[in-house]
């Protein structure tokens, strides 16, 4: 079993920049051919969103069209871990971010498609 952390999460004024980071313990990931790390987010009454994701080798990246040229996920495979610099950040990006991950060759942008999940970081952008 795969368990994933999150942290960095916080209140930050529009405009701001977080980064969060997301660690794997457990079975490690890298007992896996290939897997996917991806960053979902929850904001109150509405459904989990994908934000981003990556593959572990191949340099494969996916990100949401509204977070794009703002948002940047990477990862350190030695860590077992994965990185979401958010810079630019406006009000509708306050939510609870979730770092998934899963065994596979592709980057899926619905929950479903994710294994392990993470408990979540709060993240308040205020205007």
């Amino acid at each position: 079993q795969v368990q994933l952390v999150e942290s960095g999460g916080g209140l930050v004024q529009a405009g701001g920049s977080l980064r969060l980071s997301c660690a794997a313990s457990g079975r490690t990931l890298s007992s896996y051919v290939m897997y996917v790390m991806g960053w979902f987010r929850q904001a109150p009454g509405k459904e989990r969103e994908f934000v981003a994701g990556i593959r572990r080798s191949g340099g494969i990246t996916r990100y949401t069209d509204s977070v794009k040229g703002r948002f940047t996920i990477s990862r350190d495979n030695a860590k077992n871990a994965v990185y979401l610099q958010m810079n630019s950040l406006k009000p509708e990006d306050t939510g609870v971010y979730y770092c998934a991950a899963h065994p596979s060759w592709v980057v899926g942008v619905t929950p479903a498609g994710y294994d392990y999940w993470g408990q979540g970081t709060q993240v308040t952008v205020s205007s």
